[in-house]
C-alpha cells in the first residue's frame, strides 16, 4: 500500500522534528522518506511538486497532494493520526503551546546567524541575540511549569519543534564555545533543553554528525553552497560523515580545505 512521502534532508532540523513526532506516535514506518541531495540543483520533478520552491521538507499524500512547511506538516500528522495525542488537547494549553512555538523562528534565526558570522567584532552581539531568545523561553517555562521538565507534563509538540533546533546548535558549542550561563534567567530552560536532547524519540542525529556536516555554515556558506577555495560541500553523502575527522574550530581565521575535512 502506498504511503505518504516526505522529501527531506536527513540532517535538517525541520525534517527531524517530523521524525520525532512520528517516533512519539509509533508511526515511523507509516511514512516513506525520500532523501534530497542539497549539494545539487533540485530535480525538475521535485520543483514541479513544490511549485518552484526549494525549501524542504515537503510531504506528498497518497493521492498526490502536497504540503509544505514543517509546522504545517506536523499539524497534519497530528490530526491525521490523533492517537496517541502529542499536541495538547485542552484549549488553553493548546493556545499556550502554539504561542510558545511562535518563538521557534526567531530562535532558529538567532542560532544560524551566530554560527555563520565570521566577524569577531560581532560575536558578542550575535551571542546576546541568542541568549535573549533563551531568556524568553525560560520565562515561558517558569510561568507554565516552573518545577517540571517540559512545557507541561510530558514531551509534547513544542518539544518536537525546538529539540531539533537545539541539537543543531551543537555547532555553536563546538565552533563558538557557546553555553548557557548559570542563574535564574537560564536555569529552567537549561533543564528543559537537556531533557529534550536526551529524549529517546529525538536520537536521529549525533553531535559529531552535526558538527561535521554543518562546517560550511560555520564559515558562512549555507544550504549546500561552496565556501571559497573548496570544491566539495560538507553536506555531501560520500565520503560518509562517520569516516571524516572532526573539523578545525578556527572558523574566524581560515576555511579548511576539502582534504582537512575528509571530503576527498
Amino acid at each position: 500500500m502506498q504511503k505518504p512521502i516526505i522529501y527531506h534532508i536527513p540532517v535538517c532540523p525541520f525534517s527531524q522534528r517530523i521524525e520525532i513526532l512520528l517516533e512519539l506516535k509509533g508511526l515511523r514506518d507509516a511514512v516513506d522518506f525520500d532523501v534530497v541531495d542539497i549539494t545539487k540543483p533540485r530535480e525538475d520533478w521535485l520543483l514541479q511538486k513544490s511549485r518552484g520552491t526549494t525549501a524542504l521538507p515537503i510531504l506528498e499524500t497518497e493521492d498526490g497532494k502536497i504540503l509544505k512547511e514543517s509546522l504545517v506538516i506536523l499539524r497534519y500528522i497530528e490530526e491525521r493520526f490523533p492517537d496517541p495525542a502529542v499536541a495538547r488537547s485542552d484549549p488553553y494549553e493548546r493556545a499556550v503551546e502554539r504561542f510558545f512555538i511562535t518563538g521557534e523562528g526567531p530562535f532558529g534565526m538567532a542560532g544560524y546567524v551566530m554560527v555563520m558570522n565570521r566577524d569577531r567584532a560581532k560575536t558578542e552581539e550575535k551571542r546576546e541575540a541568542l541568549l535573549a531568545r533563551y531568556r524568553w523561553m525560560n520565562d515561558q517555562l517558569m510561568q507554565h511549569n516552573p518545577d517540571g521538565l517540559w512545557l507541561f507534563d510530558r514531551f509534547g509538540l513544542a518539544e518536537c519543534v525546538y529539540t531539533s533546533l537545539m541539537m543543531r546548535f551543537w555547532f555553536l558549542d563546538y565552533y563558538e564555545g557557546f553555553d548557557l550561563p548559570k542563574g535564574p534567567e537560564y536555569d529552567r530552560v537549561a533543564r528543559w533543553r537537556d531533557a529534550c536532547l536526551a529524549h529517546p524519540a529525538a536520537q536521529q542525529v549525533s553531535f559529531d554528525e552535526i558538527v561535521k556536516l554543518y562546517y560550511d555554515y560555520a564559515v558562512g556558506a549555507g544550504n549546500g553552497a561552496l565556501p571559497e577555495g573548496r570544491s566539495r560541500s560538507s553536506f555531501v553523502f560520500d565520503p560518509d560523515w562517520r569516516g571524516r575527522p572532526m573539523p578545525p574550530k578556527d572558523k574566524y581565521d581560515r576555511i579548511a580545505t576539502d582534504a582537512e575535512l575528509g571530503l576527498v
